[in-house]
């Protein structure tokens, strides 16, 4: 396993990052303990979650699945780098008490505590923004943060879903106040959709942030769809944003192209579209989300694999990114 450091941070992290939002909706505990025992095997030190994994009635259950494992020993906490965020609610079904979502100082000072109790540990690494918060002023959001790091409850926070724009107002909110600000941002961002490009990664780049890439085979589409839907078994695989995407034949004919270019070269095109994401600027590593073991092993496989300069630039004829700002859209 390779490691870098987290943005301008000292914490080093794999160039994994073990998503665990199919622990307890997907993937039972027994199932989830194995495959994250076998990605600290492996070297993956990084694990991603949030409060409101296991969803619906279950909100909190995956984290309750990490937490379980921890409780194990053998140093699993220690070797652990953990992220997890909040905003979401965590209000029960039919009962949407207000303070129970969102960036609010109260909210976080709540969700922190709660997230220790399922997770079983005393401090989290990563403390990150699930989403953009329009009502909460930023002082009063770092106001919180500072509190926490403080206490040593958290050591680092980060963002999710932001804006370039959002990143900027907040880290210069932090930088009136002397506080580090956020450290990382993770955002959707894959061959296929790479928008980020434009104006959130270099946002991070500018003020250190690790671009931590969620969806990195964009919903399934990227991981060799089309040549499942061939053999059979792809059922899985065409939902959400795959399905849209082969639903416009434009789109359709790029994954063609994409997965015609790494039969051509003998290689999985899950594998490819992990191991770009590990090429570009500013990444940190991409989050995979296994639900079985064995699709942790295939995408351990992607760190390893090293794409040339004629395959890259293949790939980029096929899936062109939109260019830089402001060049991509004004002169």
């Amino acid at each position: 396993m390779e490691y870098t450091q987290l943005g301008r941070t000292g914490l080093k992290v794999s160039r994994l990052v073990l998503g665990t939002m199919n622990f307890g909706p997907l993937t039972d505990e027994a199932d989830s303990h194995a495959i994250m025992d076998a990605a600290l095997s492996a070297g993956v030190n990084f694990f991603d979650t949030a409060n409101v994994y296991g969803w619906g009635e279950n909100k909190g259950r995956t984290e309750e699945i990490v937490g379980s494992w921890f409780a194990k020993g053998g140093a699993r906490r220690d070797k652990t780098v953990l992220a997890t965020k909040v905003y979401g609610s965590m209000a029960a079904e039919g009962d949407p008490w207000p303070n129970q979502d969102k960036l609010s100082a109260l909210n976080i000072r709540r969700a922190v505590d709660a997230s220790l109790k399922r997770l079983g540990t005393d401090y989290i690494d990563l403390y990150q923004f699930h989403h953009v918060d329009r009502d909460t002023p930023w002082d009063e959001i770092w106001q919180a943060i500072d509190v926490l790091v403080t206490q040593g409850k958290i050591l680092y926070a980060g963002s999710s879903n932001f804006a370039g724009w959002h990143i900027a107002q907040a880290n210069e909110a932090a930088r009136r106040r002397g506080s580090l600000g956020l450290t990382s941002e993770q955002c959707l961002y894959n061959l296929a959709e790479r928008r980020a490009e434009m104006e959130v990664v270099p946002a991070a780049q500018h003020y250190g942030l690790g671009v931590i890439p969620w969806s990195p085979l964009n919903g399934g589409l990227l991981g060799g769809v089309l040549r499942k839907q061939r053999e059979g078994g792809g059922s899985r695989s065409v939902g959400g944003r795959a399905a849209d995407a082969l639903a416009d034949q434009a789109q359709r004919a790029k994954i063609e192209a994409y997965e015609d270019l790494c039969d051509k070269h003998g290689l999985q095109p899950g594998d490819v579209g992990l191991a770009w994401l590990l090429t570009r600027p500013g990444v940190t590593g991409p989050i995979v989300g296994p639900r079985t073991a064995d699709q942790l092993e295939s995408a351990l496989r992607a760190v390893e694999l090293e794409l040339s300069g004629e395959f890259l630039a293949a790939l980029e004829d096929i899936f062109p990114g939109p260019g830089p700002s402001p060049e991509a859209f004004a002169w």
